[in-house]
């Protein structure tokens, strides 16, 4: 157990797909003597790297879930999580950099800032993560860390600041030149292990004074002593730490550092950065509401002697039963001390507590606030909170997307059922953005997630894990409906049946909403309408917003107003204001001219300048408008906004059109009505599936 927090550091190592995320934790790893051989992501050896546990990474070269490890480096405790680079995963970088303190970015220096490396900071600027950019691959062709940091300074905004200065580029990158400490950094022996300091070769000294100074400029604003000692040419590397990390705790300044995770260079300087710049636990603000409280907002302390209050970010099914991932942010958790599930107000005793090394574990006997750990045999969901005695405290939730793709998943037969809804119920709790439902008309189980890969890894591991075989249905585009004009409605809902009987009449109209998907507004004057009934008459509207009468999917932007109505002393109930408000509304609906929205994706497609052409072809064959393009370096990028229904089986296109050389990534961005055309042939399709249901 670690006593000092100060000495503790979580961090995250976040970047675009392909940027060398896992073959830089694999080094890390390496160094820090946590594993003794170094595996490569896409290695001949077949074992693959070890935080790419799962045997779907191993085999497609990707990192799925985030994995958790941790190690020690100069004296200090690393938390460290390798998250995902695909935007189908990205709910694995939302949980992870909420409950990290600092995060290391990490840019391709070939292709320096790309599209997922935008998304990435935007969750980092989120959680308000401070964090370090390093510039990796510069052993490639075409490296250049000045252009990746100004791209950092245009395309992010973000005031980056280089450290070090590549000795040699691409094939005949050699070192690092340190500009803190003004030396040369080798990294010599069979893995980089042994640094050597030696003087600045000969032909840099000039560019590396005028780079320093350089950077002394923007690293001064952030301490008056560095800058009266730089203004008499007095700055020692001790001032310059401190105004780096003040500026990195500010979130006002991101310093960059350089290397070669491959090649085994740049590593360990960037581990002493990790060290000198991100804040400890004792440097992150952290705010939690009272329940009790009506939601009072409460600051926790990184204190071993307070009441202890965790976080659970992540669940994963293993081996031994649920396996809860936790944040401590204050008190201390110790094995055989009972807490409460805030969400549920149950006692739960803590059993077995551990670190995690990827798949593997080490058993511990407590865990301090700021310590990331294990925990064996609680029933939760990811965002619950736990506290010992005291107040009634919860973490504010993380930010979780909508998904916009589903398919139908059918069972060959009772064994594959019973697995199946295993295999679901897991997934469910463990991922917020892959969700479950059941299709009222057909009775199929339907799924809907990120992305047809997100769909793709849960269908596989339902095979492989569950031994669940299942049949999967077309994938289907997540549409919404919504009205495009103004529309009013006066029903009367009158029934008499013997005994008592229904009434209730409501008077008022449905437009289109500009944010938001539903508001509800009482404009009654005169109680012609008891208070009691209003909020039946909410539950009413709100309930025809499930299924619209154009496609059955979810209306969206609906503004209700209710003006005016009756009721009898007698006959009116909640049930029969709730019947007059659904009728009214599909009466209205009707009227408001409805249209169907689809999903709009916005893709960025990335590949060798002299496929531009191929890449914008691509790109308008699936009704896709193009936002921008650059070219930098022989490298193009694309910036799109396409449908999703058009997207299906883009990567196989785009992978002939351009001989396997461009990638592309997608995220949803807005729902756009649909044109004339899809939504014609969308009312055809939906009007031929209720036929064949009606027969």
């Amino acid at each position: 157990m670690i006593s000092d927090t100060q000495k503790i550091r979580n961090i995250g190592i976040s970047a675009h797909i392909d940027s060398g995320k896992t073959t830089l934790t694999e080094r890390i790893l390496f160094y820090t003597q946590r594993i003794h051989a170094i595996h490569d992501v896409k290695g001949k050896d077949g074992i693959g790297a070890t935080m790419d546990h799962m045997e779907l990474e191993r085999e497609r070269g990707i990192t799925i879930t985030s994995a958790a490890t941790h190690v020690e480096w100069d004296d200090h405790h690393v938390n460290i999580i390798d998250t995902p680079g695909h935007v189908d995963f990205t709910i694995e970088v939302e949980r992870s950099l909420r409950v990290l303190d600092g995060a290391v970015l990490v840019l391709c220096a070939v292709a320096g800032v790309q599209s997922q490396s935008i998304t990435v900071d935007r969750q980092m600027r989120r959680y308000k993560v401070p964090r370090i950019a390093f510039v990796n691959k510069c052993d490639r062709t075409g490296a250049n860390p000045d252009r990746v940091t100004q791209g950092l300074r245009d395309k992010l905004g973000l005031n980056a600041v280089l450290l070090q200065l590549p000795i040699g580029l691409e094939a005949d990158f050699e070192g690092v030149v340190d500009l803190v400490e003004m030396r040369a950094i080798y990294f010599h022996g069979d893995n980089g292990e042994n640094l050597e300091y030696g003087e600045i070769p000969a032909d840099m000294v000039n560019l590396a004074n005028e780079r320093r100074a350089e950077m002394l400029d923007t690293v001064s604003l952030f301490s008056d002593e560095l800058l009266e000692a730089a203004l008499e040419d007095e700055a020692t590397p001790e001032l310059i730490y401190g105004a780096i990390r003040n500026g990195v705790l500010s979130l006002e300044l991101t310093p960059v550092m350089i290397g070669s995770a491959y090649k085994n260079k740049g590593v360990q300087p960037l581990m002493d950065g990790v060290c000198s710049y991100l804040p400890s636990p004792a440097e992150s603000p952290i705010e939690a509401v009272d329940l009790d409280d009506e939601s009072a907002s409460v600051e926790l302390k990184p204190d071993p002697s307070a009441q202890t209050v965790a976080y659970a970010f992540k669940l994963d099914e293993g081996r031994y039963g649920q396996l809860t991932f936790m944040r401590v942010y204050q008190g201390t958790l110790s094995k055989g001390d009972m807490v409460i599930q805030t969400r549920t107000c149950k006692k739960i005793k803590i059993g077995r507590l551990v670190y995690m090394h990827a798949d593997k574990m080490e058993d511990i006997t407590s865990a301090v606030a700021g310590d990331i750990v294990g925990l064996f045999g609680i029933d939760c969901h990811t965002g619950d909170t736990f506290v010992s005695g005291g107040p009634r405290l919860a973490m504010t939730s993380m930010h979780v997307p909508d998904p916009v793709i589903s398919l139908s998943v059918t069972p060959v037969d009772n064994k594959a059922q019973d697995n199946m809804s295993k295999a679901l119920g897991r997934f469910t709790k463990e991922d917020p953005t892959f969700r479950v439902s059941l299709d009222p008309d057909s009775g199929e189980t339907i799924i809907s997630g990120m992305g047809e890969l997100h769909l793709d890894v849960y269908v596989e591991r339902m095979r492989r894990e569950y031994d669940a075989m299942v049949e999967t249905g077309a994938p289907q585009v997540a549409y919404r409906e919504a009205l495009s004009r103004r529309a009013d409605f006066d029903y009367l809902h009158k029934k008499q049946t013997g005994g008592s009987g229904q009434y209730a009449k409501v008077v008022g109209y449905i437009e289109p909403l500009a944010e938001g998907d539903y508001e509800f507004v009482n404009e009654i004057h005169g109680g012609s309408i008891p208070t009691d009934f209003i909020s039946a008459c909410d539950k009413g509207f709100r309930s025809s917003l499930g299924k619209g009468s154009l496609i059955g999917f979810p209306i969206v932007g609906v503004k209700a107003v209710l003006v005016d109505g009756n009721s009898h002393a007698v006959d009116s109930s909640d049930m029969a204001f709730q019947t007059a408000s659904r009728m009214a509304f599909r009466g209205a609906y009707r009227k408001a001219a409805p249209q169907i929205l689809e999903p709009v994706m916005k893709v960025s497609v990335e590949g060798p300048g002299e496929f531009q052409g191929a890449i914008y072809r691509s790109l308008n064959q699936r009704r896709g408008v193009v936002l921008g393009s650059t070219e930098d370096g022989g490298f193009a990028r694309v910036d799109a906004e396409v449908p999703l229904a058009e997207m299906f089986g883009y990567s196989t296109d785009l992978r002939s059109s351009t001989q396997g050389k461009a990638e592309f990534t997608m995220e949803f961005a807005r729902y756009a009505p649909a044109p004339n055309s899809v939504t014609e042939e969308l009312l055809k399709e939906y009007k031929g599936t209720a036929l064949e249901e009606d027969e």
